[in-house]
């Protein structure tokens, strides 16, 4: 069997075959052809072997994922799979087996390889599953309820709300939907950028497949096959955001050690039970191996403590509890025609848990929520839970609820829409408003409008600091400050000093009130592993909730009007023409940490619609931001734009490791282009 692969302008790989599983054999092969080493990153990340070869700095990680079960969650989830759907577990395989043809190929590009001593291994069938549940463990951000038991442990229940924003270890999008009725050409437009950490090489992989079933453009994920998030069909293109539900729970366990090394934890019915227990070994690069303790309760994983000190913090989530990652729907979508099949594709999605908007040529809209969330006690969805009274048991699952599509236009941006009974803290509105807003001004829309909307710098969030900053009473340079603050359009663009301007004064505000003895009191985290700790630490967690810290009526006695003007005397006493983008430049994340780069500075921040990150008070550097952008024209394909931010090679120095990045910095989209004759055929894919 063999299939064709052809490359675009871009190195975007578009591959055609005579059946779906001769597709997946060559997505496998390309996708490890081209990125073989984030390849392998992800696939040991997700078996918790990556210290291996990333050293010491790896374990963590590889801790976390050894006890939260991740490998064999993904065994489990896949075997099931393969009695409930052979057919996608088939197709699954096929995927595997092109990973597997490819890598060698892919490694001997990749310099990685060599510099770590790494040698390319072997893809497993339930290898894309456990790259999945690796990249989306963490995504519903779980985390927050350490941070919220602190928050209630130190000021108490009434201080959960005024923290409560996205987490830094959660991740968002935009995405919004403009039907016929409101385009130029009557068909519906759809658009969005995802928002999270920007890698090296990316997370999503721009791809065409196609064969006689099917014909679809995309952004995957790579390691995984098929094209779950964002794609255009020719007659039906949906995409996800981030729903921002809870579906992930913690619970504190007693436990306590048994004869022969077996762990006993205490169950709801007031009875010790056995839990499961093993204990593994992490390799270190450079250092000696780590003991791990993998303990297992009736709830779930401990992710947290151990069976010697007689508490545990354990973790259950979803597909650990139905041996479902919702694979099921990877097919159908590829498959579907119309809204109907992209609402029926979903009906199958498990995790995460996402805002889907679709449209089709025949004028069908679809805005919902898909994924899997529990119904429980809303204590679960808060705080950590005490395993061991009731009250607190899983009793079902949640219908997912559909969304509106309100005067042509649709928009979700994490914000509390359609999910809003699903979750406990959301994105603050500012973004989703300011999308509606843009899109309330124009006339008729066409698929070259969109960009500028990717690329609005206004910043809504600062109201709150502006509003006190006007209020007070100041003279010679900070008075001077103010006044140019105000004056400021309140859009984050790299080269404004004022923006810069403002950014110094945020932080500075953040720090001061980080320091304040009323919230100082959280600035030491419980000893957790320190792959919570970003969710822990005190300053980014001000700086995120500073609008709510900076309106609430009263804040522990903080006077916020001292703060302010001190903030403001210190950031007028050292006067600079320093732009905004001379501090906010991207940092995208690497495995290996030691290539590098003069990074670009960029435009906007946390609560524009161009959502390049910072953590005020801590930095200005950007790790998060927009991942891909795309927009879906159902009039006509070849109208629809994407981008990544830096290329679709993922070998550095290559010719399209890094060419989309002056696109993605200048708000630019690369057409999709979907013409076999422009194409340029680079081999087959036998088999």
């Amino acid at each position: 069997m063999t299939a064709e692969i052809y490359r675009d302008a871009w190195g975007i790989p578009h591959l055609r075959a005579e059946s779906a599983q001769e597709l997946a054999h060559a997505q496998g092969r390309v996708t490890a052809v081209d990125r073989a080493w984030q390849l392998e990153v992800e696939r040991h990340r997700s078996q918790g072997t990556s210290a291996a070869f990333l050293g010491a700095e790896a374990v963590g990680w590889d801790r976390f994922a050894r006890q939260a079960r991740l490998d064999d969650t993904a065994r489990r989830c896949f075997a099931a799979l393969e009695e409930r759907d052979p057919e996608t577990a088939a197709w699954i395989v096929a995927y595997v087996e092109g990973v597997n043809a490819g890598l060698a190929e892919g490694a001997r590009r990749a310099p990685e390889f060599g510099a770590t001593g790494l040698a390319p291994g072997r893809w497993e069938p339930w290898s894309p599953l456990g790259v999945w549940l690796g990249t989306h463990i963490l995504f519903a951000g779980f985390p927050a309820k350490l941070w919220r038991e602190e928050v209630v442990r130190r000021l108490g229940a009434d201080a959960v709300g005024l923290f409560a924003m996205d987490g830094p270890g959660t991740a968002g999008s935009n995405g919004w939907l403009v039907s016929g009725e409101r385009t130029s050409t009557g068909q519906p437009v759809i658009a969005g950028d995802p928002h999270r950490y920007i890698e090296d090489p990316g997370v999503y992989q721009q791809i065409r497949l196609a064969c006689p079933e099917f014909d679809v453009v995309g952004i995957a994920v790579p390691g995984v096959p098929g094209i779950a998030h964002f794609a255009h069909t020719g007659t039906v293109a949906w995409a996800i955001t981030n729903a921002m539900a809870d579906y992930q729970d913690l619970y504190r366990e007693r436990l306590r050690s048994a004869d022969g090394g077996a762990v006993e934890a205490l169950d709801p019915d007031g009875v010790w039970r056995a839990a499961a227990r093993h204990v593994e070994r992490v390799e270190v690069a450079g250092g000696p191996s780590v003991e791990v303790e993998v303990v297992e309760t009736a709830r779930g994983p401990v992710v947290i403590g151990d069976a010697r000190a007689g508490e545990g913090v354990s973790l259950r989530c979803p597909p650990r509890v139905t041996h479902d990652l919702g694979f099921g729907a990877l097919l159908p979508l590829l498959r579907a025609r119309r809204v109907a099949d992209v609402d029926r594709a979903f009906d199958h999605w498990a995790e995460p848990v996402n805002v889907v908007q679709a449209a089709d040529t025949e004028g069908g809209l679809l805005h919902r929520v898909a994924g899997r969330v529990p119904v429980r006690a809303t204590d679960n969805r808060v705080r950590i839970v005490p395993a061991w009274e009731p009250g607190h048991a899983w009793t079902g699952w949640h219908t997912m609820p559909y969304g509106s599509v309100e005067d042509g236009v649709a928009v979700m941006a994490n914000q509390r829409g359609p999910a809003a009974p699903l979750g406990i803290e959301f994105a603050p509105p500012h973004r989703a408003a300011r999308i509606r807003q843009l899109l309330g001004t124009g006339g008729e829309w066409t698929a070259a409008d969109m960009p500028a909307l990717h690329m609005d710098t206004h910043l809504a969030s600062a109201a709150p600091l502006l509003d006190r900053l006007a209020a007070l009473d100041l003279s010679g340079p900070a008075a001077e400050l103010r006044d140019r603050l105000l004056r400021w359009d309140r859009h984050m663009d790299a080269g404004s000093t004022a923006a810069a301007a403002y950014a110094e004064l945020r932080s500075a505000v953040v720090r001061r009130l980080a320091a304040h003895p009323a919230l100082a009191v959280l600035a030491e985290p419980p000893a957790y592993p320190d792959v919570f700790l970003p969710w822990l630490a005190l300053t980014p967690r001000v700086g995120l909730a500073l609008e709510n810290l900076l309106t609430a009526r009263e804040l522990y006695g903080i006077d916020r009007d001292a703060v302010v003007r001190e903030a403001a005397e210190e950031v007028a006493a050292r006067p600079t023409a320093r732009t905004w983008g001379d501090t906010h430049r991207l940092a995208p994340w690497r495995a290996l940490t030691d290539t590098a780069y003069d990074e670009p500075a960029l435009s906007g921040d946390n609560d524009c619609v161009l959502c390049t990150s910072s953590v005020p008070g801590i930095t200005d550097l950007s790790a998060r931001g927009p991942a891909a952008r795309y927009v879906w024209d159902l009039a006509d394909r070849d109208a629809s734009l994407w981008v990544v931010p830096l290329g679709a090679d993922g070998v550095p120095g290559a010719r399209h490791h890094r060419d989309q990045l002056a696109l993605w910095l200048a708000g630019e989209l690369a057409p999709v282009t979907t013409d076999w004759k422009t194409l340029t055929k680079e081999s087959d894919d036998g088999r």
